[in-house]
């Protein structure tokens, strides 16, 4: 029998290793394109890439599959799809699947404090001195694999089965198997639900260069971190040398007693035991939040300066002004403590911590005479817009901050000047901004100044977003849901850059200084509904504005605008609830009513429902039922109504809060 024969006289549950090696060639970037997107989000895009590359490559077998086949039945694939014959395919693909689930699996009684094996052994390819990273995509990109990021890695590989690969849902379930997934028909239903919250552009998404590990660019490595490794190694070896001169002399015996410490517990950990992130971390990090900011300003070695914020942080002294906003805990520094920032600005030396639940930033005037201050304020699940800068200075009416290193351009703007451009700020070398007038208190309100800000290309393209000052240490970020169009997918919120955002944000922007001090992390502007008006009297869009907080829970506010009003006129309230998920992405539905007078006189009743509802009942001093997702019908000045909708799927829905009394 021939070498090719023998090859390719293979039982079931075996490759041939010549048809092993052809798929690998054959389907190189979708097995690495599948394997990156599986492995998990915590190794940071130069280590994903070397490692979906390597596990491509390892998965070349002997002349048999081995534990695979073994373990379960050997995937199917259909003749016809997209030209693939061979079920081969499909057993390398399980390969790949099984060592990218099992990458940072741990073994039983392996200790907690090890990296997972697998990253303990070397692996081709090998890259030094370089970092290799996908090429940037849009926002769409980023919020999918900020999806992706939230989900296990069973139903990443699912979703990514179903999406990209196109797979149907026995196969997925049967491919999940043949991988050592338990339970795969639940982890199916993941994925689905994964897919329903991404919407339907995702396998163009996915096909995207943000997730095409085979189209890489490269940068170098951090090169005065690598200088100074050098220059410690020969230090470290001269030191060496020492010691053991030292030992061999019968030195080391007498000084020995003289370098023991004497044990205790200290009151707040020292500077030393400081995080500090090396500056080009951001740029190579699925991870963009507050662990990717470098170290800056020019105390960042000032011992003196960090042990006083340190200890004012656990333990103020009489005369510190605390400040800790609302749902945050003002608990003493714990042991992964990161140092963001330490600096003069303006008349305060300023130092700025993270401890991955929460930012600090403590100030002390350069007049020692003055008083210390200690703010704190939540930042758990920051991304690369509510990470993006924070407050390092207030002083009569202005604010300056200190912006995240991905951030290539700041600007201002006015929310109630709608179509004025925003206009230039200037940022230092070292991140810091110059003064921005703050937002007014409740109650006047002639201008609104928000910071727009652009991220870099390096990890994610065209991305302007825009951030509001609302009294605490991380300023809110603000976005914009559109209107549905006729026949789209439901639309997720967006940047509220856009003029239509910008003139539907003027509308609702003097709302925004009765939510200060109370923990919002972002407020999503959502306008759900457009209805035209009895008697000519124009149309009408109904929004939803929901606070999201740091604590989860969010506030919504329901608004009601005609064509007939200006510009910048503030919406009228027509509805609010507290601690709700309406008018999220857990309750997508919405219907609201309100009042309206014609300009004859003549009084009505307007409801409006989000896309998924199909008719409207009202009973109460009016009583009537409307198909479709809005209602006019006349009615006294002031009904006394309840209002409830009916959704595709049979559901009843109630109306959101309730009128304020008038």
């Amino acid at each position: 029998m021939s070498t090719s024969q023998r090859r390719s006289a293979t039982k079931p549950g075996q490759v041939a290793l010549d048809q092993a090696e052809a798929v690998i060639v054959d389907q190189y970037t979708r097995l690495v394109r599948l394997a990156y997107l599986t492995l998990p989000h915590t190794l940071g895009r130069h280590r994903r890439v070397l490692v979906a590359h390597a596990l491509v490559q390892r998965a070349l077998p002997g002349f048999r599959v081995g534990r695979i086949a073994s373990r379960a039945p050997e995937p199917r694939v259909p003749e016809q799809r997209r030209g693939i014959s061979d079920p081969a395919v499909a057993i390398v693909r399980a390969r790949v699947l099984r060592s990218a689930l099992a990458h940072d699996r741990r073994p039983r009684g392996w200790p907690g404090f090890l990296p997972p094996p697998r990253t303990l052994r070397p692996t081709l390819p090998v890259v030094w001195g370089l970092r290799l990273f996908p090429r940037a995509g849009s926002g769409e990109e980023v919020a999918l694999g900020q999806i992706l990021s939230e989900v296990p890695a069973p139903a990443r590989a699912a979703f990514v089965l179903l999406q990209l690969e196109g797979l149907p849902r026995s196969e997925v379930v049967e491919l999940l198997g043949a991988a050592g997934v338990p339970r795969p028909k639940q982890v199916l239903r993941a994925a689905c639900n994964v897919q329903e919250s991404a919407g339907k552009a995702t396998e163009t998404l996915l096909r995207s260069r943000e997730f095409d590990a085979c189209s890489v660019q490269t940068r170098p490595t951090d090169l005065l971190r690598r200088r100074r490794r050098h220059q410690l190694a020969w230090l470290t070896a001269g030191i060496v040398a020492l010691c053991c001169a030292v030992l061999l002399t019968g030195v080391g015996d007498t000084t020995a007693g003289n370098t023991s410490r004497t044990a205790g517990t200290r009151p707040t950990i020292s500077p030393a035991e400081l995080l500090r992130t090396s500056r080009d971390t951001w740029a190579d990090t699925s991870r963009v939040d507050f662990t990717a900011w470098p170290a800056r300003g020019a105390r960042t070695d000032d011992d003196a300066l960090l042990t006083r914020a340190l200890s004012a942080w656990t333990d103020p002294r009489p005369g510190t002004r605390v400040g800790v906003a609302k749902a945050t805990t003002s608990e003493p520094p714990p042991r992964n403590t990161q140092l963001l920032y330490a600096g003069v600005v303006g008349q305060e030396a300023v130092v700025l911590f993270h401890d991955g639940r929460r930012v600090v930033r403590y100030g002390e005037p350069l007049d020692p005479s003055g008083d210390p201050s200690l703010d704190i304020s939540r930042s758990d699940e920051a991304d690369v817009t509510t990470a993006a800068a924070l407050v390092v200075s207030r002083k009569a009416g202005k604010a300056r901050y200190l912006t995240a290193p991905w951030i290539a351009e700041a600007q201002t703007r006015d929310l109630l000047a709608p179509n004025s451009p925003g206009r230039p700020l200037d940022v230092s070398d070292e991140g810091v901004t110059d003064a921005v007038s703050e937002p007014p208190g409740k109650g006047a309100c002639d201008s609104l100044p928000v910071l727009q800000l652009r991220s870099s290309s390096k990890i994610v393209e065209k991305h302007a977003f825009l951030v509001a000052d609302l009294g605490a240490l991380t300023p809110v970020h603000l976005s914009y849901t559109p209107l549905p169009g006729t026949g789209a997918p439901p639309r997720q919120p967006r940047e509220a850059t856009s003029s239509t955002a910008l003139q539907s944000w003027a509308h609702t922007a003097c709302q925004l200084p009765g939510l200060r001090q109370s923990g919002v992390r972002a407020v999503n502007q959502w306008d759900y509904a457009e209805q035209d008006l009895p008697e000519q009297g124009g149309s009408a869009v109904w929004s939803c504005t929901r606070a999201s907080t740091w604590r989860g829970p969010g506030d919504v506010l329901v608004q009601f605008r005609t064509s007939a009003a200006s510009a910048t006129a503030p919406a009228k309230v027509v509805g609010q609830a507290r601690s709700t998920a309406a008018c999220s992405r857990f309750g997508q539905h919405v219907v609201a009513s309100a009042p309206w007078t014609a300009g004859s006189g003549r009084h009505y009743l307007l409801a409006a429902g989000s896309r998924e509802v199909e008719g409207i009942d009202v009973t109460g001093d009016v009583k009537t039922t409307e198909r479709g997702r809005t209602l006019a019908v006349k009615a006294p000045r002031s009904p006394d109504v309840k209002v409830r909708a009916r959704l595709r799927d049979g559901e009843r829905l109630d109306e959101v809060g309730s009128r304020p009394v008038r």
